[in-house]
């Protein structure tokens, strides 16, 4: 019996998975997160044991000053990350194929220690409450091995007559 063999390949490579924002909302424009904004910050979350954790490379033109990521770029990861927490936790506890259309009712920031820009950001984020329309949403961004700042919001599902409405 003769064995084929397949040759060993230069060119392999391994898929990326799919980000929750690709897979459920391709067409989004939302500046920290949507897929089909060509300037966007372009998160890409995923679901990983019970949270939603991303990885993100800051650039030179999102720094507040030398080294250090700009304080709003650091709220916009953490509201955007949050909110998908939020959009796939809700889907799950519905039982839905398609994450609700979610947007922030509220949220607070803390910044703990300067977030530098050498190295990749990591975001992750739980759900700590959830009904059939909210969830509150603990988030951390950590850089360095160390948690660089904190968030706590209140997402909501929105419904038909919103702005937000199928905006995915």
């Amino acid at each position: 019996m003769k064995i084929e063999r397949k040759p060993k390949t230069k060119n392999s490579f391994r898929v990326k998975p799919q980000s929750l924002q690709k897979k459920y909302a391709p067409n989004n424009v939302c500046w920290g997160c949507g897929p089909a904004n060509p300037d966007g910050l372009h998160i890409r979350s995923f679901a990983k044991n019970g949270e939603v954790v991303a990885e993100w490379q800051p650039e030179k033109k999102y720094e507040a000053f030398d080294g250090v990521l700009n304080g709003g770029v650091i709220g916009t990861l953490l509201d955007c990350h949050c909110n998908w927490t939020a959009a796939y936790h809700l889907m799950k506890r519905a039982k839905a194929d398609r994450p609700p259309c979610t947007v922030t009712a509220e949220y607070a920031i803390k910044m703990s220690r300067p977030t530098p820009t050498k190295d990749s950001v990591f975001l992750s984020a739980r759900v700590v409450d959830l009904t059939d329309d909210r969830a509150v949403v603990e988030g951390t961004l950590s850089a360095g091995g160390k948690i660089c700042a904190t968030c706590r919001g209140i997402f909501v599902a929105v419904k038909e007559g919103h702005p937000a409405y199928h905006r995915w």
